[in-house]
């Protein structure tokens, strides 16, 4: 296994056929894949925190973690982990993530990531998507659990 540089398209295109329930991002300040055998099985695009309020240049967030759900073990742990140690590299002071409320977040803790707060759900028609070009998705339905790694 081997952690390396990918594109965004190319991230977004792993994104789009393999994520259960979410789609492709429009920028990032980075992404990185883990590669085995010369095929893709699992990526993380990292960027500016969606919340307006945590975006204060020093941030970032995972933005999509995603992998081919072939069982191979620490998949997430290994692309969190490095993700907060290319950011740090950058500058960065805190990396933060979501998850679903009904996702154990063992990656994460295995990862030193901590659990910071809990995000309402959104009801049809309000939160974020109200916001003209927003598509709205049933997962928003569902709250999450926001999560952070900072020095």
């Amino acid at each position: 296994m081997q952690v390396v540089p990918l594109t965004l398209k190319k991230s977004n295109e792993f994104v789009k056929t393999y994520h259960t329930h979410n789609k492709q991002v429009a920028g990032c300040k980075f992404c990185i894949g883990v590669v085995l055998d010369n095929e893709i099985e699992a990526v993380a695009i990292v960027g500016r925190p969606v919340a307006r309020k945590l975006d204060d240049g020093f941030t970032a967030e995972v933005l999509r973690l995603c992998t081919r759900q072939n069982k191979i073990k620490n998949l997430c742990s290994i692309l969190y982990s490095r993700s907060w140690r290319i950011w740090k590299l950058m500058g960065g002071k805190r990396i933060i993530t979501y998850t679903l409320e009904e996702e154990n977040g063992a990656s994460l803790k295995a990862s030193g990531f901590k659990k910071v707060s809990e995000t309402q759900a959104f009801k049809k028609g309000t939160g974020w998507t109200t916001r003209q070009g927003r598509v709205w998705q049933e997962i928003q339905l569902q709250k999450r659990i926001r999560w952070e790694y900072q020095i």
